[in-house]
C-alpha cells in the first residue's frame, strides 16, 4: 500500500524541515500545500518534494487547504501532518505495518504536546488523540470549526506510538494564535448558532474552563506549566466571550438589558433594578458580581477538596467534612 503524506503550512521555515525529514523515508509521496508563505517555507519543501501547491492562506479555516491537499494525493492511504509535528521511528514503523494489514479505514494517533519546553502530560494536552491516518477517499475535514477533526467513513482504530507535537514555544505565539485563529473561529460558529450570552458568562465561562483543566483534568500535575496553561484557557474563554459580546451585542450593557441573574438563582445579595430606571447603579451591579464570584468560589472549593481526596484517599472522610464547613 502506498502512503501520501499531506502537509499544509504557512510561514514555517523554522519548523518545516524537521517535519519533512521525519517522514521522508516513510512517505511514497509528499503533498505540500503552501498557504502563500512569505518566508523560505516553500524553498525548504522543494528539497523533499516537487508536489507543491500554493493556496491563499485562511487562518480561520485552516482545514480547507488540508482537504485540498488530500484531493491531490495519489496514495492508497493519507497521513495528515502539521509543520510542528514529528514522527518517531517507532511510529513510522507502526504506520507502515498498519496500512499493509488494511484492518481499519482510519487511525487516531496520540500527540506528545511540548509546550513552553515541557511535555504536558495531563489535562486537554494528553493523550490528545487526533485522526490523522486514513484511506484515500474515506476521510476529510468538515470545514466547520478550527478545532474539528477528520471525519472518516468506516471503522477507526488507535495506534500505540505517539507523534511529537512542538506546540506553543512562546507566550506570544500562544496569545497570537488564540486571538487570530481559535477565538475567531469559535466566535463565528457561536454567532451562526443563534445562541445568546448574558453578562455573567464573562465570569462563568473562564471559571469553568479553569476548573476543568486545572482540577478535573489534573492540570495541576504539570506544575507551574499546568497552572499557567489552565489560566490561559480561562483567558481564552474570556476573549471568546468578549468577541461574541462585541459582534452580537455591540457592547450593549447586558446586565441592564437582560436582567441581572436568572430567577432560579436569585439571592439576598442581589438587588433588582427598579422598573423604569435607565441606568444600573454601581451597587446593583456590584452585588450581582459578588454573587457570581461566590458561586464560582463554591465550585472551586468543591474541586479543591475533590482533588485532595483523589491525591489522599486515606483522608477522604476528613476532606469531605472540611468541604461542608464554611
Amino acid at each position: 500500500m502506498k502512503l501520501s503524506v499531506v502537509i499544509s503550512a504557512y510561514n514555517e521555515e523554522k519548523m518545516i524541515e524537521d517535519c519533512l525529514s521525519s517522514v521522508k523515508d516513510l512517505a511514497d509521496e509528499i503533498i505540500f500545500v503552501d498557504n502563500s508563505s512569505t518566508d523560505k517555507t516553500p524553498q525548504i519543501a522543494k528539497k523533499y518534494t516537487d508536489k507543491i501547491f500554493t493556496r491563499v492562506n485562511d487562518p480561520v479555516m485552516l482545514n480547507r487547504n488540508k482537504n485540498y491537499g488530500f484531493s491531490k494525493a495519489a496514495g492508497d492511504w493519507i497521513l495528515s501532518l502539521d509543520a510542528d509535528e514529528r514522527l518517531t521511528p517507532e511510529l513510522s514503523a507502526e504506520i507502515r505495518k498498519k496500512i499493509d494489514v488494511n484492518q481499519y479505514s482510519g487511525y487516531e494517533i496520540s500527540r506528545k504536546n511540548i509546550i513552553f519546553g515541557k511535555w504536558i502530560k495531563h489535562s486537554i494536552w494528553w493523550p490528545d488523540y487526533n485522526l490523522r491516518l486514513f484511506k484515500k477517499g474515506k476521510g476529510k475535514f468538515p470545514e466547520k470549526h478550527v478545532h474539528e477533526k477528520i471525519k472518516v467513513d468506516g471503522e477507526v482504530g488507535k495506534l500505540e506510538n505517539s507523534m511529537i507535537h512542538y506546540n506553543y514555544q512562546t507566550v506570544s505565539q500562544f496569545i497570537n494564535k488564540l486571538n487570530k485563529t481559535y477565538t475567531e473561529s469559535e466566535t463565528e460558529n457561536f454567532l451562526k448558532s443563534g445562541k445568546s450570552i448574558n453578562w455573567y458568562d464573562a465570569i462563568r465561562w473562564p471559571t469553568s474552563d479553569f476548573v476543568k483543566t486545572f482540577f478535573a483534568e489534573c492540570g495541576y500535575k504539570d506544575g507551574l506549566h499546568g497552572l499557567v496553561l489552565s489560566l490561559f484557557q480561562a483567558f481564552y474563554a474570556l476573549v471568546f466571550f468578549a468577541k461574541v459580546w462585541e459582534r452580537k451585542e455591540n457592547f450593549k450593557d447586558l446586565f441592564y438589558n437582560r436582567g441581572s441573574t436568572p430567577e432560579s438563582e436569585k439571592s439576598a445579595l442581589e438587588v433588582e433594578p427598579q422598573k423604569g430606571k435607565h441606568e444600573v447603579s454601581p451597587t446593583e451591579f456590584l452585588n450581582a458580581v459578588i454573587k457570581e464570584f461566590l458561586r464560582a468560589s463554591r465550585d472551586i472549593r468543591y474541586w479543591i477538596y475533590e482533588t485532595l481526596i483523589s491525591e489522599n484517599p486515606a483522608k477522604k472522610i476528613y476532606y469531605k467534612i472540611r468541604r461542608k464547613l464554611r
